[in-house]
């Protein structure tokens, strides 16, 4: 079985949850501190030893493609005022020996049809998939490469899954199985947004995947499923029948960074771990604290 050294990342979604931010800024450009969610994404990738970046994007998603490109009025600008740190930030934002492929999705057809856009560039090989919104903070190794040492060892599919409340699984692929060992599932059968009396389990497939090739030819023949979309979801159900897929309960933290509330707990979890602002930003969350419980003290006290 081939290494993985290519990720898709599916960016043409229009984000709407954060309008009117998003009218002309892509979601995956929104900055999480001082990177962009897409930054962080294609780090992990590299992390897990990616070589190959492929951007699924659509329109108004320039600014994805000019940020991974090089900026040498910036980058002069910044050289003449001395600004080194600055520069060589601005430089290693990726590693040299690391490519970044962008494909067109020319309808919005759904997570499924964007992963088969990029099958003219990953060919027969086993690839991963990152849903740039699904940030992971972690403490020993990125999510990405935890499911890569996994792949090494399995060589199957393999489903990056979380486990979530029973009331949320309506809004996520749920996934049934028979449990290997702790965080390790077989599956089974996987169902996209079902109702909660209808699904198999609370283990959630969450914006990380490896997969075989032979997914493309199943998404060729995929019909529109939830949402009038071509789910990946269904694709992977017929994979079942094919090949071993199992699902990994990731060492990690998950932001939900589609949605704001999610997006706004990552600006603070990630601030907090800055090396240039969390001390500062902790004094400051704990001075806010202080100052609603004195708030909190002065409401109940009688008038």
């Amino acid at each position: 079985m081939k290494q993985i050294k290519k990720a898709v990342f599916p960016v043409a979604g229009m984000g709407t949850r954060f309008l009117p931010a998003t009218k002309a800024n892509p979601k995956e450009m929104l900055p999480v501190v001082d990177k962009p969610l897409i930054q962080y994404a294609a780090e992990e990738a590299v992390a897990a030893g990616i070589d190959t970046l492929i951007f699924v994007t659509g329109r108004n998603k320039r600014s994805i493609e000019d940020h991974f490109d090089t900026a040498y009025e910036l980058e002069r600008e910044l050289e003449a005022k001395s600004k080194q740190k600055m520069l060589e930030v601005l430089r290693n934002i990726l590693p040299k020996h690391v490519n970044c492929v962008f494909i067109r999705q020319s309808q919005a057809l759904g997570l499924g049809h964007a992963v088969l856009c990029a099958r003219p560039v990953v060919n027969d090989e086993p690839f991963a998939v990152i849903l740039a919104d699904d940030l992971i903070n972690f403490t020993d190794k990125p999510c990405l490469r935890q499911m890569v040492d996994l792949f090494n060892f399995q060589h199957c599919s393999i489903l990056g899954t979380e486990t979530i409340p029973k009331e949320d699984v309506s809004s996520y692929g749920i996934v049934d199985g028979v449990k290997l060992k702790e965080g390790l599932m077989e599956v089974s059968g996987i169902v996209e947004k079902p109702k909660v009396e209808d699904a198999p389990s609370n283990s959630a497939v969450v914006g990380r995947y490896i997969l075989t090739p032979n997914i493309f030819d199943l998404l060729e023949k995929t019909q529109k499923g939830a949402g009038n979309e071509i789910q990946l979801t269904d694709a992977i159900a017929e994979l079942l029948k094919e090949q071993r897929v199992l699902a990994y309960n990731f060492d990690g933290r998950r932001f939900d960074c589609g949605s704001k509330l999610g997006y706004l707990k990552a600006q603070v979890e990630f601030a907090l771990e800055h090396h240039e602002v969390g001390s500062d930003f902790r004094a400051y969350l704990n001075e806010l604290n202080a100052r609603e419980n004195q708030k909190i003290i002065q409401m109940k006290k009688p008038s």
